[in-house]
């Protein structure tokens, strides 16, 4: 039995998964650990999807930082616009059997159909450049303009006359946008719903609710798109024996109503057709290349109209893309959340925890950041460096209290417990004496504030491990977390 999940479902839980982060019963946040080495600095592991790997990650989570509803966005695999480049066409039907003219990819998502430009504009490729031959092009002319009625006919020079690129215009990423999700390898998109039929993210990134013109273009170009319209006609055989010349006033036919398209012949074959009317309404069309007017009695000729998204190009661009991947930001600025994201140390691992508790409770945190590492005051501090393993004994063993240094600042000590040699977990108590290398201290008190969320609590969404990123007082850290449904 054939099958398969499609492009709508993963969009679907997509939405869903963006959508949580607005709601007020949801936190999630990102989260940082890991100070110390892997043991190999070089090759950091690969995360495991095991309970080890969870266990692993609360065990050396230093400060986790909420994410809100403004700091998620969907998001599409990174195509720039590059003169020199051949580019797919949008089409409804790319199969194992059909597939698409520059990249060869057998279904429109896995297709190079869209671009962004230098100017930060998202566009859409309707009709790929095409010499006399009919062979696919390089595009060397770059689309511009925010029209969003008008498409983009580019007269690249390779491309024979009048079958240059033809671009749509979807949309523009703004310059906070960029900030907080363009990477070298994804850029976000949004459908902000000015068709009430669309399932845009309205009001505060809500599914469904009401959304108003925010003045953009985007608005001007989902809000002007026309259900059903039929802006490009595939040459699928020029065939032979035709009347060369441009034959006009060719009506599409189909379940729609108004598309009309011209059909050229070169030397008896059908070379192009170039859409003249887009009408509207069209889920299936179709042209009898016998009956136009005028073009002879050649034979195996057949042209395909192609089908536009549901609602017409440019209504959704989560959907007509394919927004599938998930965008996640944080910035951690300088020594944030009263010093809860240390600035004397570095950080290996990144994740994204979604209902984590307060300490002692199960209640479902909401502070803006939280520490997850220990916190104690020592009466002497020398010597004694981050990362250092620091003991409530001299030698390990059962019963004695072991951890790693996150932080120091003065003879205040963040710390994160680890096992001791028995496997047991100890925490330190007001006037142990306190051992490290050469040195030794005495607790003078432990602060009962910390940690201040639930060690194991909430579900770990993303891990990923990576090499050291090293922080400072004078420092942001931006982090972006791409996920995919």
């Amino acid at each position: 039995m054939a099958a398969i999940i499609t492009e709508k479902f993963r969009i679907h839980n997509a939405k869903q998964f963006k959508e949580d982060f607005g709601e007020s019963a949801s936190s999630s946040y990102i989260f940082i650990g890991r100070s110390f080495d892997w043991t190999d600095e070089n090759n950091p592991p690969s995360p495991a999807n095991a309970v080890g790997e969870e266990i692993d990650s609360y065990a050396d989570m230093i400060a986790m930082k909420k994410v809100s509803s403004s700091d998620v966005s969907h998001g599409l695999t990174r195509y720039d616009w590059t003169s020199g480049t051949s580019y797919d066409e949008y089409a409804h039907d790319y199969s194992a059997s059909l597939t698409s003219p520059a990249t060869s990819s057998n279904n429109l998502y896995d297709s190079r159909f869209f671009v962004i430009t230098d100017e930060y504009n998202v566009y859409k490729c309707i009709r790929t450049g095409r010499d006399s031959s009919g062979a696919v092009v390089v595009s060397d002319v770059k689309p511009t303009g925010t029209s969003a009625t008008t498409l983009v006919e580019t007269a690249d020079s390779n491309a024979a006359s009048g079958r240059g690129y033809i671009w749509k215009y979807m949309y523009t990423i703004s310059a906070s946008e960029t900030i907080k999700f363009v990477t070298n390898d994804f850029i976000p998109v949004k459908t902000i719903g000015a068709q009430t039929e669309v399932d845009g993210t309205g009001s505060g990134g809500a599914i469904g609710s009401a959304a108003t013109d925010d003045g953009s273009a985007q608005w001007d170009v989902e809000n002007s798109a026309v259900d059903g319209g039929i802006h490009h006609v595939r040459v699928t055989n020029g065939g032979a024996g035709y009347t060369d010349g441009t034959h006009t006033g060719v009506s599409i036919v189909g379940d729609g109503s108004g598309a009309v398209c011209e059909v050229v012949v070169a030397s008896g074959a059908i070379t192009h057709v170039n859409v003249t009317a887009a009408g509207s309404g069209y889920k299936r069309a179709s042209i009898d290349v016998s009956g136009i007017s005028g073009i002879g009695s050649g034979s195996n000729g057949s042209i395909k109209p192609i089908i536009s998204p549901f609602y017409g190009h440019g209504a959704d661009p989560v959907q007509e893309l394919g927004g599938n991947f998930i965008c996640v930001n944080a910035r951690l600025e300088f020594a944030e959340g009263s010093g809860d994201f240390p600035v004397d140390n570095d950080f290996r691992r990144i994740g994204l925890i979604q209902d984590p508790f307060n300490v002692g409770t199960t209640t479902v945190a909401t502070s803006t950041s939280l520490a997850a590492y220990s916190q104690m005051t020592l009466s002497t501090v020398t010597d004694l460096d981050v990362d250092d393993t620091i003991m409530s004994a001299q030698n390990d063993g059962s019963g004695v209290a072991v951890s790693k240094v996150v932080s120091i600042s003065g003879n205040v000590v963040s710390h994160v417990p680890v096992a001791n040699s028995a496997g047991g977990y100890v925490d330190f108590t007001t006037s142990d004496t306190v051992y490290w290398t050469g040195n030794s201290g005495t607790v003078n008190s432990v602060n009962a504030a910390f940690p201040e969320v639930e060690r194991y609590s909430g579900q770990i969404m993303y891990v990923e491990n990576r090499g050291a990123v090293t922080r400072a007082a004078d420092q942001i850290e931006d982090i972006k977390l791409i996920i995919e449904m």
